[in-house]
């Protein structure tokens, strides 16, 4: 049970550092572009109470990455309005990106702290060393697989967003009449269709490929600062 536990803590410390990282870099970003609404309603803060859904951020992705190393949830979303951004447009794209472009700062970061880690530990084999070098691994890995999901172009996804502005504005208010449904597609693209057809799986196919392409760069960033 302890040793669940210190996996279990090790695994939703990291993610929700992530998290709320994350949706802090949304509001932060809106803010720059003329946006104050995250602000205005004190969202704009590293608290994690007040971004957390207990069952979306915390319980759901730390089963499914326990079970499948695969993370799948939901915080409460920063609240942008693009017709505040100074060009909803482009500014919307901008506000999307933010986030998994924070989450591949915070791996890059994880990465250096795990390998000053290693250099300073030698030939420890500390308990409480351990439990910091789970943590810092998870953190590389749970950031950029944040990061690459979030890009997926599926409402109400980052990636949607920065699609929807990418678009010929016709095509783009199309697009966006999809967004209403996004749950409801996320249902069924991430979790009926593998089902149906196990090979049409889009976080097998699409999300880990390019995770664990990345996730080997940041590990031998590690490995450099650890002078391995």
């Amino acid at each position: 049970m302890n040793d669940f536990l210190l996996q279990a803590a090790a695994i939703i410390i990291p993610l929700i550092i992530a998290i709320v990282f994350h949706e802090v870099a949304h509001g932060w970003t809106a803010r720059l572009l003329g946006d104050p609404t995250a602000h205005e309603q004190r969202r704009l803060s590293f608290n994690p109470l007040r971004h957390v859904d207990p069952f979306g951020t915390i319980i759901l992705p730390a089963i499914l990455w326990l079970t499948t190393h695969t993370a799948f949830g939901w915080a409460k979303p920063v609240p942008v309005n693009k017709w505040r951004l100074r060009d909803p447009r482009r500014g919307m794209m901008a506000v999307a990106a933010a986030g998994p472009a924070m989450n591949l700062v915070l791996a890059a970061i994880g990465a250096v702290l795990l390998g000053l880690l290693v250099r300073l530990a030698g030939d420890s084999a500390a308990p409480s060393l351990q439990f910091l070098a789970d943590n810092f691994g998870n953190f590389i890995m749970i950031n950029v697989f944040l990061a690459f999901f979030n890009l997926l172009p599926i409402p109400p996804f980052d990636g949607s967003h920065i699609v929807e502005g990418l678009l010929p504005p016709s095509a783009a208010r199309t697009y966006a009449k999809l967004r209403p449904f996004g749950f409801a597609l996320l249902f069924l693209v991430l979790l009926v269709l593998p089902r149906l057809f196990p090979g049409w799986g889009i976080i097998e196919r699409v999300v880990v490929p390019p995770v664990m392409w990345l996730g080997d760069y940041y590990m031998h960033l590690a490995r450099l600062v650890a002078g391995a």
